[in-house]
């Protein structure tokens, strides 16, 4: 049983940090109709970045997280700016193509500009094991837990009664129709990257406290993805909680049936989930009439 709660508990916390990537992902579609396939590589940058804080400037807890959200608003505004607003009215299939060829070019900047060897992100909190019970859980996993927490009840709040929120609804209905409006696509864009990259970036924070940072980090998008649509590419709440979702059946799939199921569980699961309800657990039934 206690083998059963540690694998549990440690696949609630990898799940957390799944669901705020996947959330990331969902509010880029929900704003943009667009899956940004650089999401991962985006929670390594932040990571790294907060990593040079504390090894260069301070250590400091407040001053590296202040640090890495403004690095991570100025990244994805730069992104939204630089890369993404040239697409606007481009097929679907070639934006999503630069978003592809953005990671893979954000992933070689790591070696360029870091290295390529692993590094522990101690900011004197959050590494120590905390017992309850006969289990062992780090601070920054119950941490990570209660940040995906805060933040689902923070996005419901915001696209339910935010102006924003409603806005960036309505561009991602209809960016036309919402244009005629005097709505501004291009502002919702930018606030939906800026957001995308700030739950990005701390999600990489929470994971490179937990278990350090390397350039493999960007493979969290890949986990995270399966999130996503499991809880529906629409629905920023769901993707949250199909985080959790994943991490669970990932953790429990590699603790009693190998280490070699536990990466194609997370696929499985969707597959098996999107056959019943191809819109996600979470999404929203498209209807056209004709």
């Amino acid at each position: 049983m206690d083998y059963f709660l540690q694998l549990a508990v440690s696949g609630i916390a990898i799940g957390a940090v799944y669901g705020l990537l996947a959330m990331g992902f969902a509010a880029i579609y929900k704003s943009t109709g667009l899956v940004n396939f650089a999401q991962g590589e985006i929670t390594m940058i932040v990571a790294y970045i907060a990593w040079t804080i504390a090894t260069t400037v301070s250590g400091n807890v407040v001053v590296v997280s202040a640090g890495a959200i403004a690095a991570a608003v100025v990244l994805g505004l730069a992104i939204e700016r630089i890369v993404m607003r040239p697409m606007l009215g481009e097929p679907v299939f070639s934006t999503v193509m630069v978003t592809i060829g953005l990671a893979v070019i954000l992933r070689s900047s790591i070696t360029f500009i870091w290295d390529a060897y692993p590094h522990a992100l101690d900011l004197g909190t959050g590494r120590g094991i905390i017992r309850i019970g006969g289990l062992g859980v780090r601070g920054a996993q119950i941490a990570v837990v209660g940040t995906l927490l805060l933040l689902l009840a923070g996005f419901w709040l915001f696209f339910r009664y935010s102006k924003f929120g409603v806005a960036m609804r309505a561009v991602a209905a209809d960016d036309r129709t919402a244009l005629l409006m005097g709505i501004s696509a291009s502002r919702i864009h930018a606030i939906a990257w800026a957001a995308s990259s700030v739950v990005a970036g701390i999600a990489g924070i929470f994971f490179a406290i937990s278990y350090d940072l390397s350039p493999d980090m960007y493979q969290l998008g890949l986990k995270a993805f399966p999130a996503t649509i499991l809880g529906g590419l629409d629905s920023v709440l769901g993707s949250g909680f199909g985080g959790i979702l994943i991490g669970l059946t990932e953790n429990l799939a590699g603790g009693y049936l190998g280490s070699g199921v536990k990466d194609v569980a997370g696929f499985v699961m969707i597959v098996v989930v999107l056959m019943i309800r191809p819109f996600g657990l979470f999404g929203e039934r498209d209807i056209e009439r004709v």
